[in-house]
């Protein structure tokens, strides 16, 4: 997992993953909120995650939002992937200003 930077004021926690008999203990809401106050460190105003999970980001105080409203994203990565445009992922996003 990491935090990748796409724009000056967005970033993205990506690759994500947390094995099936270490959840539920606080792993990856760490995980997370070390990329958050990374982020913040940095300047960055914005964060997100494409997941099947949103209710995990959820309780982390990320909203879901349409995909639409990260062309970045979009536009710059999801072009290529073979799901592209019927990706069964969920937008997160949570503004850190």
């Amino acid at each position: 997992m990491r935090l990748h930077i796409l724009w000056e004021d967005l970033a993205e926690v990506r690759s994500l993953s947390v094995r099936l008999d270490a959840q539920g203990i606080g792993i990856g809401k760490k995980l997370v909120t070390t990329c958050i106050k990374e982020a913040k460190t940095l300047g960055i105003k914005r964060i997100f995650a494409l997941t099947y999970h949103p209710e995990f980001f959820g309780k982390i105080g990320f909203s879901v939002i349409d995909k639409s409203k990260l062309p970045q994203k979009i536009w710059g990565e999801c072009l290529r992937c073979p799901k592209f445009p019927e990706c069964d992922e969920s937008a997160v996003i949570m503004n850190l200003s």
